[in-house]
C-alpha cells in the first residue's frame, strides 16, 4: 500500500502547483496595463482649452518669383535661392470630447517669419551701362495668424498614452510687411560704375486657404490634464508678397512680388485641460 500513498502524494503536490501557478497568472493579468477601447462610450463628453509651443525646422516655400516692368510689359523673375526663417509658433484653441474616440476643436495660431531670396537678372541694374547683369536681393518680414477647424481620432489607451490622427480646415491672414532690394553690379561684357542700388516696397496682405495633417500621442496627466506631443504638416496657399516701387508710375500694376504658399513641417508640445 506504501506505493499508493506515494503516488496520492505526488497528486496532492501537483496540484497544489498549478494552483499556485494559476493563481501567479492572475496577478501578472491584473498588473498588466489597462487597455481601453470604447467606441460608444459618451461618458467622457466635456470641454477643453488647449494650449501648443510649434517649431517648424524645415518649412518649403514653392517657387516664389517677382515681376518687373519696362513701361510696355513685365518680366518674371524666378528667385535663385530663398529662405524662410522664425520657425516657432503658438496656438490656443477650445474643442470637445464627443466620444472616447472622437473630438473636435478650433483653434487660433500665432507665427512671424522672415523671407531672402537672391536672383540674378540679365539686364543691367539701374544706372549701369549695357552688357553688365544685375545681382538682386529682397528680405521681408510677415506676421500670420491662423484660424483653423480640426477633428481628431483617438486609438486605443495603453498606460494613459493615446496615440491618435487628426487633420484640419482653415485659413490664415498672411501680412506682409515693407520688402527691402538691394541690387550690385555684374561685370560682364560691360563695365560697372560701382555704385550700388536699393528699393523698398510697400507689403501686402490677406486671407488664405489652409490646411493640416497630425498625427502624435497624449499622456493623461491627471484625469483632466493631457500633456499632447506630435507632429504637423500644414500648408498656406500663395498669394501676393509686396507692390511696385517706381515701376508703378510708369503703369505697372498688381503685385511685383508673389510666393508660392508655406508648407511648415512642425513638431508640437501642449497641454489639454478639460473642465466638466
Amino acid at each position: 500500500m506504501d506505493w499508493r500513498n506515494g503516488i496520492c502524494g505526488i497528486a496532492l503536490g501537483a496540484g497544489l502547483l498549478l494552483s499556485g501557478t494559476a493563481e501567479a497568472a492572475d496577478e501578472d493579468l491584473l498588473d498588466a496595463p489597462e487597455i481601453t477601447i470604447s467606441p460608444e462610450g459618451n461618458d467622457g463628453d466635456r470641454l477643453y482649452l488647449r494650449g501648443d509651443i510649434g517649431y517648424a525646422p524645415w518649412s518649403g516655400e514653392g517657387d516664389p518669383y517677382y515681376r518687373t516692368f519696362d513701361g510696355a510689359g513685365y518680366e518674371t523673375v524666378p528667385f535663385d535661392n530663398t529662405r524662410f526663417g522664425r520657425p516657432v509658433s503658438g496656438t490656443i484653441g477650445l474643442g470637445y470630447q464627443f466620444t472616447d474616440i472622437f473630438r473636435a476643436d478650433v483653434t487660433a495660431e500665432y507665427f512671424e517669419g522672415r523671407f531672402d531670396g537672391a536672383s540674378l537678372r540679365a539686364t543691367p541694374c539701374a544706372g549701369e551701362g549695357a552688357g553688365t547683369s544685375c545681382a538682386l536681393s529682397h528680405s521681408a518680414n510677415f506676421s500670420a495668424l491662423g484660424l483653423m477647424a480640426n477633428g481628431y481620432v483617438d486609438l486605443a489607451t495603453l498606460a494613459g498614452f493615446t496615440p491618435y490622427v487628426g487633420a484640419g480646415l482653415g485659413a490664415t491672414h498672411i501680412d506682409w510687411k515693407t520688402a527691402h532690394e538691394s541690387s550690385t553690379c555684374i561685370a560682364g561684357l560691360g563695365m560697372c560704375a560701382g555704385s550700388e542700388g536699393g528699393a523698398s516696397y510697400q507689403g501686402r496682405d490677406g486671407w488664405r486657404f489652409a490646411y493640416a495633417l497630425m498625427a502624435g500621442v497624449s499622456y493623461d496627466v491627471t484625469d483632466r490634464l493631457k500633456l499632447d506631443m506630435g507632429y504637423r504638416f500644414s500648408y498656406i496657399a500663395g498669394g501676393d508678397m509686396f507692390d511696385f516701387g517706381e515701376e508703378g508710375f510708369a503703369g505697372a500694376s498688381g503685385a511685383k512680388g508673389h510666393d508660392d504658399g508655406l508648407a511648415r513641417h512642425e513638431f508640437r508640445v501642449g497641454l489639454r485641460l478639460a473642465f466638466w
